[in-house]
């Protein structure tokens, strides 16, 4: 997941990216070409190929290439170390509520791809800004995040990153979803644990 500081200034122009309605479109020329080809590589080709493409450019999402299968797929912080997403219709939902501080509502099994892993988010509060010794700071590798629109689901699952296995990221709060590594998880930093 991305941290709300990553997102600070954008969440009024991420609504309008998601509704595909006051974005500038750019070409899918030499320098913006590149860049699409690492965005694409947030979520499987089958998926990314007909998604919508999306990149922060001075604080603004900025659509590079429109889609045609109700995918978005997006940079969030400058590239090449951008924290990039393929997200579903679910999932952008559920992303303007988070960024907006709004109650979501899940109507169904959302997924989104982050096979490009993340920086790092807290594992417990949604809105955390960097580690600490208390809020469970975790890296994550690639992985697919998974809504439910029931979260007695959520109920059973590990909230351990390391466990081996999906867990539940933000369990508790209205932003609980389940995390599905898709490669070992990396040991926490040192540092970060000391934070």
């Amino acid at each position: 997941m991305i941290t709300p500081e990553e997102t600070k200034g954008i969440r009024t122009a991420f609504v309008g990216a998601l509704m595909l309605a006051c974005c500038s479109a750019y070409a899918d020329d030499k320098p913006n070409g590149g860049n699409i080809a690492h965005i694409m590589r947030a979520g499987p080709r089958s998926i990314s190929k007909g998604a919508t493409i999306m990149e922060v450019r001075n604080g603004k999402m900025v659509e590079l290439r429109k889609g045609t299968n109700g995918w978005v797929c997006m940079a969030m912080s400058g590239l090449p170390d951008a924290v990039t997403m393929c997200i579903d219709k679910e999932w952008q939902s559920f992303y303007d509520a988070y960024l907006n501080n709004k109650d979501p509502t899940v109507k169904g099994i959302g997924t989104a791809y982050m096979l490009l892993g993340d920086r790092g988010v807290s594992n417990t509060d949604p809105f955390a800004r960097g580690p600490t010794a208390t809020n469970n700071w975790v890296v994550s590798g690639p992985h697919i995040m998974i809504l439910t629109p029931d979260p007695q689901q959520l109920d059973e699952l590990p909230t351990d990153p390391w466990n081996g296995g999906p867990w539940v990221m933000w369990k508790g709060t209205k932003y609980a979803h389940i995390m599905v590594p898709t490669a070992p998880m990396p040991k926490p930093a040192k540092s970060a644990e000391k934070e």
